[in-house]
C-alpha cells in the first residue's frame, strides 16, 4: 500500500473550488450554444442539464482526490480520478433527465428524441469531461512541481548560508589564538626583560580582553566597536614602546555604524605593529582611517615601519603577507560575496598600507 504523511500530502482544493466551478461553467456554456439548432425542448434545460453533470463530476474529481487515503501501490490517484469521472456521466445524465423531462407523459426512456438528447448529453459528457479533469491534474502536478522546486531552493539556500556561516566561523577561530598568541607574546617580553611597565601592560590586557572576547564570536561588529578595540590594542602597545610607537585615528562620524567582520581593522593594525613598528629600531607611526563614499566602506591602516624593502616577510606580501591578511581577506570575499577588495602598497621611502573598500550596510537603528 502507497503511505502518505499528512506533511507530504498535496495541497487539497475545496469541492467546488470557483476556478473549478468555472470551468464547467464556460464549458457547459459553450455546448449548450453548439446544440441549440438540434434541441427543440426549451432552450435553457440543455445549460442546466450539462451544468448539472458537470457539478457531480466535480463533486466526484473532490471527493476521489481524498479518499481513499491510501491506495494500492499498482493504481495511481489520478487514474482513479479520470475514470470515476467518466464511469458517472450516464448516471447523472439519467438522473437530470429524470428531474427535467415535463413534457412526455410516459417514460423519457420510451421517447426516441428523449434518448437521442440523453445519447448526445452522455457522449459529450464521455469525450469532454476526462479532458478536462487531465487538464486540472495537469495544472495541479504543475503546480506542485513548482512548489517543491521553489521548496528545494529554499532549503539549498539555507544550506548554503549554514555553510557560509560554518566557513566564517571556521576562520574565525583561526583569527582568534593569532591574535591572542601575538599579544600574549609581547606581554612576554616585557616580563622577560624585566620592564617596569610589565604589570602596567598585562593590567591593560585584561582590560582589553575582558572587552574585546565577548565579541570574538559575533558574526559581525561595527567599525565603531572595531576601533574602540583598535584604540585599546594601540594603547597597550605604546605602552610597550612608547618611545616607537605613535598612533593616529581619523574616522568619519557617518562610518561609525557600518557593519563589517569582527577583527577587521584591528587585524590590519596588529599587521603592522608586528611586520613594520616592531622590527623598525627607530619605530614609526600608524595612522588608521575610514570614511563612507558612494556607498561604499574606505579603510585603510598605513605605517612608516621598515616597509617592504627591509622586510623580512617581504616575500609573504605578495602572497597577502602572512596567516592574518590572507585569513582578513577571504573573510571579506565570504561575507561580502566576491564584492570586497584588500589593496596591499608600499610606501616611499618606508612604510606600508593597507586599503579594504567594501559595501556599507549600517546597522539597524533600532
Amino acid at each position: 500500500m502507497n503511505s502518505v504523511s499528512p506533511s507530504q500530502m498535496p495541497k487539497l482544493q475545496p469541492l467546488f473550488a470557483w476556478h473549478r466551478v468555472r470551468v464547467v461553467l464556460v464549458a457547459s456554456l459553450v455546448l449548450s450554444l453548439l446544440w441549440l439548432p438540434i434541441f427543440q425542448s426549451s432552450w435553457i434545460l440543455p445549460p442546466i442539464r450539462l451544468v448539472f453533470v458537470g457539478l457531480i463530476q466535480l463533486l466526484v474529481f473532490g471527493l476521489f482526490e481524498r479518499w481513499p487515503r491510501q491506495l494500492p501501490a499498482w493504481m495511481a490517484r489520478w487514474v482513479l480520478q479520470v475514470a470515476t469521472v467518466a464511469i458517472v456521466v450516464p448516471f447523472a445524465t439519467a438522473f437530470i433527465y429524470s428531474l427535467t423531462t415535463f413534457s412526455s407523459p410516459g417514460i423519457w426512456t420510451l421517447d426516441d428524441k428523449k434518448m437521442f438528447g440523453f445519447a448526445l448529453l452522455t457522449a459529450a459528457g464521455l469525450l469532454v469531461s476526462p479532458w478536462i479533469a487531465m487538464s486540472a491534474l495537469y495544472r495541479q502536478i504543475s503546480g506542485q512541481a513548482q512548489r517543491q522546486a521553489l521548496s528545494f531552493e529554499l532549503v539549498r539556500s539555507e544550506l548554503a548560508r549554514d555553510a557560509l556561516d560554518s566557513r566564517l566561523r571556521l576562520l574565525q577561530a583561526q583569527v582568534e589564538p593569532h591574535f591572542l598568541f601575538n599579544t600574549l607574546a609581547n606581554v612576554r617580553e616585557l616580563v622577560d626583560s624585566g620592564s617596569p611597565q610589565a604589570s602596567a601592560v598585562l593590567n591593560s590586557l585584561i582590560d582589553y580582553l575582558r572587552a574585546a572576547v565577548p565579541n570574538l564570536n559575533d558574526a559581525a561588529t561595527t567599525l565603531g566597536q572595531e576601533l574602540k578595540l583598535v584604540r585599546a590594542y594601540l594603547e597597550l602597545m605604546h605602552m610597550r614602546m612608547p618611545d616607537r610607537l605613535q598612533f593616529s585615528i581619523n574616522v568619519d562620524d557617518a562610518a561609525l555604524r557600518i557593519l563589517c567582520p569582527p577583527m577587521t581593522l584591528l587585524t590590519l593594525v596588529e599587521n603592522a605593529v608586528r611586520h613594520g613598528i616592531d622590527p623598525s629600531e627607530e619605530g614609526g607611526q600608524i595612522e588608521v582611517t575610514a570614511r563612507l563614499e558612494d556607498g561604499r566602506c574606505l579603510a585603510q591602516v598605513s605605517d612608516t615601519g621598515i616597509g617592504l624593502a627591509q622586510n623580512a616577510h617581504s616575500n609573504q606580501v605578495s602572497k597577502g603577507l602572512g596567516t592574518g591578511l590572507a585569513n582578513l581577506r577571504e573573510r571579506m570575499q565570504l561575507v561580502f560575496a566576491g564584492d570586497a577588495q584588500l589593496s596591499l602598497t608600499g610606501i616611499v621611502p618606508h612604510g606600508f598600507s593597507a586599503a579594504l573598500n567594501f559595501p556599507a550596510k549600517f546597522e539597524s537603528s533600532e
